[in-house]
């Protein structure tokens, strides 16, 4: 297992689709990322692993356009994307499903997933019908298409957040803790269905704290600790490594 700010450049052997170049963010005297290097690759699962304040969410921001870097470059698909908004980003092929789902709750699933794909695809709403039941359908949802979002379960508004982030047809999905709150049971679930969502060949990375619902579907993982990747590889061996036993306190980590 390597360690060292700049070792996922060269470790990942295929075409790269996202690359962080030198990434840093600070807030005051907090540092995020000092110098952060990344390479992921097309049809990736990576996942990222840290402790609470390590900066792993402030990154994705990073990624997604919400959040500025202080210094560094975003690039995705061989193109500088550093200082673009995130609607074009989105337009582009990045999407985002976050830990604590908030879909449009007035609207029915099949709505919420119209409005995602046109603003996703930039088409009309009437075009993009066909294909947002298919998603529908795809995540386990056909059941609810017309049911207000609203008054979904905790594990169907999860598979809606997924559902929707599916409709803007991304290349590079972003998933943010979204295992977090669910039941032994309903994570299973979650799990089957982002490993479905993989046999696609989409770009997946996955930060999250349930860590074997992280190890059933990625290829690799790395750990953010003090503003730098300190680890990667094989997510077994990753987990099991002294250096991350010891940022996690010591505690096991159940796998």
């Amino acid at each position: 297992m390597d360690s060292g700010p700049r070792f996922a450049r060269s470790e990942w052997r295929r075409k790269m689709i996202l690359t962080l170049d030198s990434i840093s963010k600070r807030f005051g005297a907090i540092v995020i990322a000092n110098g952060v290097d990344l390479a992921v690759g097309d049809g990736e699962a990576l996942g990222i692993l840290g402790p609470n304040g390590a900066g792993k969410t402030t990154l994705f921001g990073i990624i997604a356009g919400t959040i500025s870097p202080d210094s560094g470059r975003v690039i995705f698909q061989g193109e500088d994307i550093t200082h673009l908004p995130p609607d074009k980003r989105c337009r582009k092929g990045i999407a985002r499903a976050f830990q604590v789902p908030q879909p449009f709750g007035g609207m029915t699933v099949f709505e919420n997933l119209v409005v995602a794909a046109a603003f996703g695809q930039d088409k009309s709403e009437r075009d993009v019908c066909a294909t947002s039941v298919e998603i529908i359908e795809r995540c386990g949802l056909a059941s609810k298409i017309n049911r207000l979002a609203g008054t979904l379960t905790l594990l169907d508004r999860k598979r809606l957040e997924l559902a929707r982030a599916l409709a803007t047809e991304p290349k590079l999905l972003l998933l943010d803790e979204v295992a977090g709150g669910l039941t032994e049971q309903e994570c299973h679930a979650l799990v089957a269905l982002i490993s479905d969502i993989r046999t696609s060949g989409l770009t997946i990375v996955w930060i999250e704290h349930v860590v074997h619902a992280l190890t059933a579907v990625v290829d690799r993982v790395v750990v953010l600790h003090g503003g730098a990747f300190i680890a990667q590889g094989d997510p077994q061996s990753v987990i099991r490594s002294p250096q991350v036993a010891e940022i996690y306190m010591g505690i096991p980590v159940d796998v």
